[in-house]
């Protein structure tokens, strides 16, 4: 039985993509020292998986700064403002569009579905002139095969790079994106053929706007895109992969009959009714790359559970054609769980990083083929009771009043325009509100504070006391600038990032975190309930 991980995180165990990064941008260190700390992840990550026993091992998922931009970088969709005059996008080009320059702002900057990460927003219109301008995908995949893994090349789908771009400055709101369609599908041709030049047996492309609310027009371009693939692709292994939420049936339908491919990427962590639609319809000889191990939270699967949802799979999608999975990439989960070393052995136990949940796809698999490891599945069954009986994440009044919850109580009893009235009398906002977004920047006496409380130099009341005088002066610099909704600047959020929140995940925030990730999605619930209209004033960088 096989097994596949969508992507993986590229920040490092120990954060060295980050430190690299920053090195880079602040000119203390070189193009090429950050390339060797790129490369040395990735090859890393490509053996890590390999020795675990991952089959289907993605390439082209670590990025410098996000898989859209990427994409954009491979399409050579620069917006004018950046003066490239093409050829191979370098890091001035990609970090200028992804950063700004001293010249020109950055890109916009939205979230990726309802995670925490973000995304550069493509800027198109019709005179844009795509072209080939990033060799990574093929670059990557050839890295990994001479180290002697033999990789997954992972693009962005053409439909949905489209569907999250916007119009560029200048372009008619009503422009239809997709209309861009027959100008990236040719770049996309030529890709696919270096990767099978290279020796690529399979390629995936990533089409999570598949679970979106997608109208007719939408859900054609998608078959109309892969069947002006479907000749290119000739001789690979295609999988369509989606994320995040459930396919509605006109969705799956699109999806399934699509020209040329051969595997189905779901989710199904996230999208529990999607396996409605593959029990009741899934195409023959077709592949099934079961999500089932959650690649959004960080708790350890439940591998009994996960087991008997596969083998119910198995016996309608076939044994040779069931591959197991994550339910989208890990990037959005912490690295390896062997890192925290001040974690007691019983909270350990509960929870599974990135590494540790390649661990459980392949244990999972294993299982499938009758090689079950016993041992790990009797541990972790003992670590699901003791999560769901310790008394350090039961509270049996939340449990009642959580069992008590309604669907109605998820929806407010007054309309938005009812409340953003209420909240206009009571704030008396102008019609273009300003605030800032992000924490303020650290001056050198809040870092002087900072570092000598962590040394026990200072007591914890006069760092306290200094705190309050850092937030004093964020707010009186915003009453003076006569800015709207103030906020305090978050400077004590610097020293909890790296010292409070360990304990606080061990105490309390550990009950909050279970009861929301078995019966609630905290964004979701967050994004619903937030209604505004205001402009934002970025904080200068940290």
């Amino acid at each position: 039985m096989a097994s596949h991980i969508v992507g993986y995180p590229r920040m490092g165990p120990k954060r060295e993509l980050k430190f690299a990064l920053e090195s880079f941008w602040d000119n203390k260190s070189s193009a090429e020292d950050l390339q060797k700390v790129a490369a040395d992840l990735r090859s890393s990550i490509w053996q890590q998986m390999a020795a675990a026993g991952i089959k289907y091992i993605p390439s082209n998922t670590f990025s410098y700064y996000d898989q859209v931009l990427d994409a954009t970088s491979m399409l050579g969709a620069v917006p004018p403002r950046y003066g490239w005059n093409g050829g191979e996008i370098g890091f001035d080009t990609y970090f200028s569009m992804a950063r700004g320059n001293a010249s020109v702002p950055a890109m916009e900057m939205t979230k990726w579905f309802d995670t925490n990460y973000h995304f550069i927003v493509p800027e198109l219109g019709p005179d844009v002139n795509f072209s080939y301008a990033s060799h990574k995908a093929v670059d990557e995949y050839k890295e990994a095969k001479a180290l002697g893994v033999d990789t997954i090349p992972v693009l962005i789908g053409p439909v949905s790079y489209l569907l999250l771009s916007k119009p560029a400055k200048g372009v008619e709101k009503t422009f239809s994106l997709l209309s861009l369609l027959p100008k990236i599908l040719p770049i996309y041709k030529e890709v696919i053929a270096e990767l099978k030049a290279a020796g690529a047996l399979w390629i995936q492309f990533d089409e999570p706007t598949l679970v979106l609310d997608l109208d007719s027009l939408q859900l054609q371009a998608f078959t109309a895109a892969y069947a002006e693939l479907e000749t290119t692709l000739s001789g690979l292994n295609v999988l369509i992969e989606t994320y995040f939420a459930d396919l509605t049936a006109e969705a799956y339908k699109t999806l399934t009959e699509l020209k040329g491919v051969t595997a189905y990427g779901l989710d199904l962590v996230r999208g529990t009714q999607t396996i409605d639609l593959i029990k009741s319809n899934f195409p023959k000889g077709k592949y099934l790359f079961a999500g089932v191990v959650d690649g959004r939270n960080i708790w350890a699967n439940d591998l009994a559970s996960s087991l008997s949802s596969l083998q119910a799979l198995e016996a309608v999608v076939g044994k040779d054609k069931l591959v197991v999975s994550t339910s989208c990439s890990l990037l959005h989960t912490a690295v390896d769980l062997v890192n925290e070393t001040k974690l007691d052995d019983e909270i350990k136990s509960w929870l599974a990083f990135a590494a540790q949940k390649v661990v459980e796809v392949n244990a999972l698999a294993k299982a499938l083929a009758g090689q079950k490891d016993e041992a790990f599945f009797t541990a972790n069954a003992s670590a699901q009771a003791s999560r769901k009986s310790s008394p350090r994440v039961t509270n049996e009044a939340v449990q009642k009043a959580a069992a008590a919850l309604k669907d109605s109580d998820h929806r407010r009893a007054t309309n938005v325009t009812a409340r953003l009235d209420a909240q206009q009398k009571k704030l008396n906002l102008p019609v273009l509100p300003t605030t800032t977004i992000g924490s303020f920047p650290q001056t050198l006496e809040l870092r002087r504070v900072r570092r000598e409380y962590k040394a026990n130099k200072i007591s914890e009341d006069d760092y306290v006391k200094a705190i309050k005088e850092e937030i004093k002066k964020v707010v009186d610099l915003q009453e003076e600038l006569d800015i709207d909704v103030l906020v305090h600047g978050e400077p004590e959020l610097k020293l909890c990032r790296e010292m409070i929140w360990l304990s606080t995940l061990v105490s309390n925030y550990l009950v909050l975190l279970s009861l929301l990730t078995d019966g609630c999605n905290l964004m979701g619930l967050a994004a619903s309930s937030h209604q505004s209209s205001t402009v934002m004033l970025a904080a200068p960088n940290q």
